[in-house]
């Protein structure tokens, strides 16, 4: 049975589902505000409360923020707080740990080495590759610059 233009371009529209741009990045913003105030709010408390200078508490800070988006990855809170936040979610350091833990979760059962030291850089991966390759490329211009005296 053939189905004619129309009636597929109006079945695709009954199935697309519709985004409401303005309402999603409130929904964005929210969400990453909320984990920045989170991040903000554990280094305030490790240089007022512990003593910690500003740099070891962000260090302290980014390895907290990771191991509970790891953590929460892992309990499935994670993917659900993404749902509701996309790009806040998925931008901060927070959304990097999770594209590195996620497919290790999923992949598990095919095994250790074929399951999880296979699959846990599928999202990850690219990011890394890209950004090393640029943070190279930015050096070679660096380093190019400082030998002709532009920089």
């Amino acid at each position: 049975m053939e189905i004619d233009k129309k009636q597929y371009e109006e079945y695709v529209k009954t199935i697309t589902p519709v985004h409401a741009l303005w309402p999603a990045m409130a929904k964005a913003f929210l969400t990453g505000g909320l984990i920045c105030t989170l991040g903000q709010f554990i280094t305030n408390w490790l240089m007022n409360s512990r003593g910690l200078e500003q740099e070891a508490a962000g260090a302290w800070t980014s390895l907290t923020l990771i191991f509970l988006s790891v953590l929460f990855t892992g309990l499935n809170i994670y993917p659900k707080l993404v749902t509701f936040g996309g790009a806040g979610a998925l931008v901060p350091i927070t959304g990097f740990a999770n594209s590195v833990v996620a497919p290790a979760i999923e992949f598990h059962a095919e095994g250790e080495v074929f399951g999880v030291g296979c699959k846990i850089f599928t999202i990850a991966g690219p990011v890394i590759l890209y950004g090393v390759l640029a943070s190279w490329a930015m050096g070679v211009l660096y380093w190019f610059g400082r030998i002709m005296g532009i920089l």
